[in-house]
C-alpha cells in the first residue's frame, strides 16, 4: 500500500502539471491561430479593397454609358433606319455589359441584380420606343423619341441602379 501511495504522490502532481501545461499551450496555440487568421484577413482586405473600388467605378461607368441620354450621344444614328439603329444601340449595351461581367465577383448580389435590371430595363425602353415609331422611321427619329421618353420618366433605371451602387459604396467604405 505504501508503494501505491508513494507512486500516487509522484504521479498525481505530475498529471496536474501536465494537464495545466496542456491547457495553457492549447489556449496559446488557439490565440496564435486566431491572430494569424485576423492578420491574413486584414491583409486580404487591404489587397481586395482597390479591386472592389475599381469594380464599383467600372459599374458606375457602365450605368452611365448605357443610360439613354449618353447612349444616343455616343452611338450616332447617321443614315440608319429605326431597326438598324435599334440593333446598334442594343449591341452597344450588350458589349458594355459583357465587358463588365467580371465585376460581379467584387460587388454584392443585390448591386449586381440592380445593374442587370437596369440593363434589361434600358433595352426594354429602347424596344418599346422603337415599336411605337413608324417602321419606316429613321435612326434620328428613334434617338429623339428615346430622349423624349427618357425625359418623361421620373427616374431612369440606370439612375436607380447607380443610386443603389453609391449607397453600397458609402456603407462599405
Amino acid at each position: 500500500m505504501d508503494v501505491f501511495l508513494d507512486t500516487f504522490r509522484f504521479v498525481f502532481p505530475s498529471l496536474l502539471i501536465l494537464i495545466a501545461v496542456y491547457l495553457m499551450m492549447s489556449s496559446y496555440f488557439d490565440n496564435e491561430d486566431r491572430r494569424r487568421r485576423a492578420e491574413l484577413r486584414a491583409q486580404n482586405q487591404r489587397q481586395a479593397l482597390p479591386l472592389r473600388l475599381q469594380a464599383y467605378e467600372r459599374l458606375a461607368l457602365f450605368l452611365e454609358r448605357i443610360s439613354p441620354n449618353s447612349l444616343v450621344v455616343r452611338v450616332k444614328s447617321g443614315s440608319l433606319s429605326n431597326a438598324e439603329y435599334l440593333l446598334l444601340l442594343q449591341k452597344s449595351i450588350r458589349d458594355e455589359y459583357e465587358h463588365n461581367l467580371s465585376q460581379q465577383i467584387y460587388v454584392s448580389d443585390e448591386v449586381w441584380d440592380y445593374v442587370t435590371t437596369a440593363k434589361s430595363a434600358t433595352v426594354s425602353l429602347l424596344n418599346t420606343v422603337s415599336a411605337q415609331l413608324d417602321p419606316e422611321a429613321s435612326g434620328a427619329e428613334l434617338s429623339k423619341a428615346l430622349l423624349g421618353a427618357a425625359m418623361e420618366l421620373k427616374q431612369l433605371p440606370t439612375q436607380a441602379a447607380l443610386k443603389h451602387l453609391k449607397a453600397e459604396v458609402a456603407y462599405e467604405f
